[in-house]
């Protein structure tokens, strides 16, 4: 069975969304950023979500973790949450 693990940001508005995906993209640590702007409880431990298969996450998130590249920024992703950013971190077929 397919499983990915990610970390991710999630904040209100996409400026908000674009602008932190900014500040990584210069430099900024992506763990770091989590802690101090997620709305997500997992911000605390840096925005990671633990391992996960297709259909645990919401439908936007999925499309993201189980198709696009490992290692790269993704976002902004809209949910009925909000914004995200989402870092695929692995995934195994």
């Amino acid at each position: 069975m397919t499983r990915a693990a990610a970390r991710h940001i999630l904040v209100e508005t996409r400026e908000k969304c674009e602008d932190i995906k900014t500040q990584i993209e210069a430099g900024a640590d992506f763990v770091q950023m989590a802690k101090e702007h997620s709305k997500c409880p997992s911000g605390r431990q840096g925005g990671g979500l633990g391992e996960f298969s297709p259909g645990q996450m919401v439908k936007e998130f999925d499309d993201v973790v189980f198709s696009e590249d490992l290692g790269k920024i993704h976002g902004p992703i809209q949910t009925q949450f909000g914004f995200h950013l989402i870092e695929i971190t692995s995934r195994t077929e």
